[in-house]
């Protein structure tokens, strides 16, 4: 399992100031990643801070796929990469990122997944994607699904944002038996609608104070 980066400590410092005052977050069920286990985490995307967001919320490092772009960049895909990120060609398969990613959970450590596979551009939820469940059922990885919103349906400076996590969920538990597409699809869904109604609590929670 991968080690925390040696400025780890420094960095949550300043992600509490980040996150208390530019970006205010309300976390339910936070530290919920058991430290040494496998893990995926399965969330919905509405900011490029999502992965910074759910990586201060934990105990543990995250590691996200990035696209390629980002390590062009000798300075910055240092910085990512000691972060947990690792790339991933969008034009092409994905081939690599996702054997990286098994690599990462057979040593048992917790990787971060977008369900939508990309940002959303309207705030609201997107079609689910299957990558997760092939990885999950590849790495005989356990599932937590995470939802961020933001009052406005994306993350913005000084309004805030909610995340909750829930419970994990096991292939079994999300109907995967056999590794088969239509499998992941049904789970695809499965997950999403647990998401969605993740969502439609905070935007209740959001109307309701305003």
């Amino acid at each position: 399992m991968r080690k925390l980066p040696g400025s780890y400590p420094l960095a949550r410092v300043l992600y509490r100031f980040w996150f208390s005052v530019i970006y205010p977050c309300e976390v339910q069920n936070s530290k919920c990643l058991p430290e040494d286990k496998r893990m995926i985490v399965c969330s919905n995307h509405v900011s490029n801070i999502d992965p910074v967001l759910i990586n201060y919320t934990q105990n543990r490092l995250v590691h996200f796929m990035a696209k390629k772009e980002l390590f062009k960049n000798k300075l910055l895909a240092k910085i990512i990469s000691s972060y947990g990120a690792f790339p991933v060609n969008r034009g092409n398969d994905g081939g690599k990122a996702i054997s990286t990613a098994e690599e990462l959970l057979n040593d048992d450590n917790c990787v971060g997944i977008f369900i939508e596979g990309t940002r959303s551009r309207t705030g609201k939820l997107g079609r689910p994607h299957i990558g997760a469940f092939l990885i999950a059922f590849t790495s005989k990885s356990p599932i937590i699904p995470c939802c961020i919103t933001g009052k406005t349906g994306f993350v913005k400076a000084f309004r805030k944002t909610k995340i909750t996590y829930g419970k994990p969920m096991t292939c079994e538990e999300l109907g995967i038996i056999e590794g088969t597409n239509k499998e992941y699809r049904e789970a695809a869904a499965k997950l999403m609608g647990i998401i969605s109604e993740m969502r439609e609590k905070h935007i209740e929670e959001f109307n309701s104070k305003s």
